[in-house]
């Protein structure tokens, strides 16, 4: 059987990265799921002696990290080219070069939008995982860019007579859930946090997708220069939908959190249909309602 065709060009995305790093990443995202992660980790009440960072861009992940399990092994795998620094793996994150049962810890932050077989490179993490290990990890979920792709969809259609794919297509939170679940994950937990991030004018924001490494990488994008019109008229389209009315522009990024445990004797694990010693109206303090026989409630 074929597999399926590649929606991204990985080798694309890696060198736009790598040249956005260069070139001075803009960090503003990344700094708030950082700290989201710091924060969800605090909750966790345990450590863990084996932490891996999947191909976060940037250093933002390693010093918080390090600072929270300060006696755990560090290590982090990209597939930038000429990477540096301690304990580095260079490899693929859809085909990770990871013992099985030799991580405690995996976190991955704004990286996974980007790769071809997400529920292959989840299968993956859980089998590098221990038993009890955790995976916490975070993604650009689908309302990410609603406004760009709706504004460049209309001036397309407008100016060129037709619509081109120019932003990719992210996963929604069912989904992501559901992967974790077929990843062999117990515990799965899959919530968003929506930010909104104010422009004077759609080119900065442009510019600023540009200084994360975020630009077009589908393969199936189109291979010709967009054309000056249907930039203009992108701004317009985007200036006359989505302003405030002091004049600047909104952008949404939807961050889809992902986590899920490695299965384990120890545990919390649902009672069977029927096992349960009180009724949830004693919990709540009200009174249970039943259907007179014969009706259905």
């Amino acid at each position: 059987m074929d597999s399926p065709a590649a929606l991204f060009d990985t080798v694309l995305a890696r060198a736009r990265l790598a040249r956005a790093e260069r070139n001075g990443y803009a960090g503003f995202l990344l700094d708030r799921v950082v700290e989201d992660m710091d924060d969800r980790l605090g909750a966790v009440l345990r450590n863990f002696a084996t932490v891996l960072d999947l191909a976060t861009p940037g250093a933002g992940a390693r010093p918080v990290l390090a600072a929270r399990y300060p006696d755990a092994m560090h290590l982090r795998l990209a597939a930038l080219p000429k990477p540096r620094g301690p304990n580095l793996i260079v490899g693929d994150p859809e085909l990770l070069p990871l013992a099985a049962g030799s991580l405690d810890l995996a976190v991955s932050l704004l990286a996974l939008q980007a790769v071809n077989d997400l529920p292959g490179t989840l299968i993956q993490l859980r089998r590098a995982l221990r038993p009890d290990g955790l995976f916490l990890g975070c993604l650009l979920g689908g309302a990410t860019l609603t406004e760009l792709r709706q504004s460049f969809a209309q001036a397309e259609s407008e100016i060129e007579g037709g619509i081109s794919p120019r932003v990719a297509p992210f996963a929604a939170v069912r989904e992501a859930g559901a992967l974790l679940q077929r990843a062999g994950f117990a515990l799965p937990v899959a919530d968003t946090d929506t930010l909104t991030v104010r422009y004077a004018d759609p080119f900065g924001l442009m510019r600023d997708l540009r200084a994360m490494g975020m630009t077009n990488v589908l393969t199936e994008r189109r291979r010709t220069p967009l054309r000056r019109a249907t930039l203009v008229r992108t701004a317009e389209v985007y200036a006359e939908r989505f302003s405030d009315p002091d004049g600047r522009v909104r952008a949404t990024f939807e961050v889809l959190w992902l986590s899920g445990w490695v299965p384990h004797e120890s545990q919390q694990k649902p009672l069977r249909p029927g096992t349960a010693k009180s009724r949830l109206a004693d919990a709540l303090g009200t009174v249970e309602l039943k259907p007179e026989p014969g009706r259905t409630p």
